[in-house]
This record gives C-alpha cells, structure tokens and sequence, in this order.
C-alpha cells in the first residue's frame, strides 16, 4: 500500500515513531473515525462506531462518578481531621472558663464557622458577670428553648443536628453577629440525668455552608464528645 504524499514526511515519521501517541489521544482519534465515517458517505450505517460512541459515552461517566466520589473521600477526610482537631483542642483546658473560650474561638476557627454559642436551659435567669465576659459564647434560657428553636417551622420528631438556612438569625443567641449570618448548626447536648439540656449553635456567613442536604455524622460525634466534656464540668 502506497503511502499518502499529502502527508508531510517528519509528521508521518514521527507517527510512525509512536503510534501509541494516536491511540492515546482521544480528540485525535474521534478525528480519524470522523474523517472515515464521512469518507464512506451518508448512505453507509457503521453499527461498529455507533456502539463505540456509546461505550464512550459510558466510560466518560463512569470517569466524571469516580472523580466526584474521589472528591467526597478527600472532602469527608478533611471533615473528620478538623472534628478530630477541634476535640483535642477542647480536651486540653484545666478551667471551665478555658474551655467555653476554646470552643468559641478556636474551635470555631479550626471548624470554619464564624460564630459559636453554648446554649443552656435553665430556671434561673439573670444577668451573670462570668457570662457577660466570655462575649457571647455562653447564653441561657428558659427551659424547652432548645426543642423550639431546633424545631422551628417544621413539624415532625426532633432530630439531634439540624443544618439549614436561616434569614432572620436569632440576636439572643448570636449577639451583635447575628445580623451577618445566614446558615446554622445545631447540635442539642443532654447533660445527664436531672439536668436540663444545652445546645451548640454554629453559625456561618455563607447560607450554604449547613446545607440541609450535609451529612451530619461528624458533627453528631463532636456534640457526643461534647457533652460527655461537659458532664464533667458540671459534676
């Protein structure tokens, strides 16, 4: 067979060369089956290519799932490094003061969230110097406030993390940030038997940061943790 002479001489050495190169490239060979399909004419139906064109199409989703499964690996990682990270920080404080600080500030720093409160219930209320100095990281209120701020429009049993989005943030619990948030997490805290519970709420600047759609593992075993801390300090 007779070589093309359109084909310039150092082009087809260098194929020649390497014909695995051609192979390989994708958009080189859908070139090639391109060029044949049309060489053959309108009237000329290649059963083989159509399969082969549906193979491919397969295989690009196949690649496009696996890459997105990939990157949910990775993201759940870095979730659960930063839960990790956000524990030990709270297991290191000697004094109750140390540790509600840890939780506003370090802990939400290693957790990306812009502001965090500890709620607890309780049937006494009144100003407190300790609380007013720790700068919002600690609030009471009255008891059932937990359930109804978890439940808020929705009907339907309780859970024990709520993600979504929220337009008018509640300034009781987020003082003078509340006005900038726009998406929460809640992570209700039973404190034991006797005592009424508590409640973490983290709010975020971005509205989808606690999507609804989350999963909220990570942050259920970070309040399990939490409040098992806290057991402790109350005792």
């Amino acid at each position: 067979m007779s070589s093309n002479p359109k084909l310039k001489d150092n082009l087809r050495a260098a194929i020649l060369a390497e014909p695995d190169v051609v192979l390989d490239d994708k958009d080189l060979m859908q070139a090639l089956v391109a060029a044949n399909e049309q060489a053959r004419g309108d009237n000329v139906i290649d059963l083989r290519g159509i399969a082969m064109q549906r193979l491919e199409a397969r295989l690009d989703r196949l690649e496009d799932t696996h890459r997105s499964v990939i990157a949910a690996a990775y993201e759940n990682l870095a979730g659960t490094n930063q839960i990790h990270r956000a524990i030990l920080c709270l297991l290191e404080p000697v004094e109750f003061e140390d540790f509600l600080y840890a939780l506003g500030n370090d802990v939400a720093e290693m957790l990306r969230v812009d502001h965090i409160t500890l709620l607890l219930e309780t049937t006494v209320i009144k100003e407190d110097p300790a609380v007013n100095k720790l700068g919002g990281i600690l609030t009471v209120a009255e008891p059932g406030s937990v359930d109804r701020y978890m439940a808020g429009d929705r009907n339907g049993p309780l859970r024990e993390v709520v993600l979504r989005e929220i337009q008018h943030p509640c300034p009781n619990i987020y003082g003078e940030k509340a006005s900038h948030l726009r998406s929460e997490a809640c992570l209700k805290l039973e404190l034991g038997e006797g005592r009424l519970p508590g409640m973490i709420v983290m709010g975020a600047v971005d509205p989808r940061h606690f999507s609804p759609q989350l999963g909220t593992d990570l942050l259920a075993f970070f309040a399990g943790v939490f409040e098992r801390s806290m057991r402790h300090w109350l005792s």
